[in-house]
């Protein structure tokens, strides 16, 4: 028998940059134009809208961040740099992803040809940030990585959370205080909660609005 490698371990800071609203929309397109979808050769604009929206946020979160893996409208992205961004460069990042994301949306409304109400919803999309801190494990599997470990299903779980009940309906940023602690970042401005799931222990966070 063949001694496989075990698998590997790190320390990292987790992002998950989510764009709320684009599930509905994108089975919303294919329902309206599912005719063209099917004659065409290339895929109608909103498909091609997401990779550019995935494009835009990786360029602004490099090379801090490097992609793990991009989880259907969401990018899931770590920071295992030993001298990782910290403090209020680190919510500037944030910001500076937000805003190229925003800008490209725009153009996006600028220059949409389609008003069916499906099409309609590009209005609707927006943006936001999960930051949480700790350890993974890399698990080698057919060939493929995955990060696991008690750390990467916390990060997974603070996207369920109540953070409109503090900043309304805007764009935030919620990190929670394992990541505040590890990379000094100042909460001036920002909303203490406590995330609670079935099997887990409480999980402070705060929570920033980007607009």
């Amino acid at each position: 028998m063949t001694d496989r490698p075990g698998p590997a371990r790190g320390e990292a800071t987790f992002l998950l940059a989510d764009i709320s609203g684009y599930t509905s929309f994108l089975h919303g397109v294919a329902e309206a134009h599912r005719a063209i979808i099917i004659e065409v050769d290339e895929p109608p604009p909103a498909y091609a809208l997401l990779s550019s929206l995935i494009d835009a946020m990786v360029e602004n979160l490099s090379p801090r961040f490097r992609v793990a893996k991009l989880e259907g409208d969401a990018l899931f992205a770590l920071a295992d740099d030993p001298t990782p961004i910290r403090g209020e460069a680190l919510l500037d990042s944030l910001r500076a992803c937000y805003a190229a994301f925003s800008e490209l949306l725009g153009n996006a409304n600028a220059t949409w040809t389609c008003t069916c109400d499906a099409c309609s919803r590009i209005h609707g999309l927006d943006l936001k940030f999960v930051l949480h801190h700790g350890t993974y494990v890399v698990q080698r599997i057919v060939g493929n990585e995955e990060l696991a470990g008690p750390d990467v299903i916390v990060v997974h779980r603070l996207l369920k959370n109540h953070a409109r009940d503090l900043v309304g309906d805007r764009p935030y940023a919620l990190l929670s205080d394992a990541s505040i602690a590890a990379l000094d970042v100042p909460v001036d401005g920002m909303h203490a909660a406590v995330e609670q799931y079935e099997d887990m222990p409480p999980i402070p966070v705060h929570v920033l609005a980007l607009a």
